[in-house]
């Protein structure tokens, strides 16, 4: 994992529907799952995975504290961007797990390729490359 070579970095958390069981879309994203926190009914409490160590978390959303998780909210909440070194074989990856696409992966004149997906819970991830 990056934790070791790097300690300062992003990990950020996704908010999930309460009653979540199913989480498989990110394994068929490619992520590795560290651990899955479940509660009674099974359901997920918080699980941490990373994609090629980048770490990033799910968990329940904790309206306690005024959250709210993508459908909940209407709308984009945040968008996770994600560099990697093929952005095209991601975005393929993403669209056979069950994401729709937002925007086709495309180069940009300010030297980056992105494509934007959203994931099955609403997440938008925009993931690219620097090509310049």
């Amino acid at each position: 994992m990056m934790l070791k070579n790097n300690p300062t970095h992003f990990a950020p958390e996704l908010h999930i529907p309460n009653g979540t069981t199913d989480i498989d879309f990110y394994k068929k994203l490619g992520a590795t799952e560290h651990f899955c926190l479940r509660n009674d009914d099974g359901s997920v409490h918080v699980a941490e995975l990373d994609i090629d160590g980048a770490v990033f978390h799910l968990h329940e959303t904790m309206h306690w504290f005024g959250a709210l998780e993508p459908i909940d909210a209407k709308g984009v909440t945040a968008v996770i961007g994600l560099f990697v070194p093929d952005v095209d074989a991601l975005m393929r990856t993403a669209i056979l797990a069950g994401a729709a696409e937002i925007t086709p992966a495309t180069d940009h004149s300010y030297g980056y390729r992105q494509g934007m997906f959203k994931d099955p819970f609403g997440h938008y991830w925009q993931i690219q490359k620097r090509i310049s």
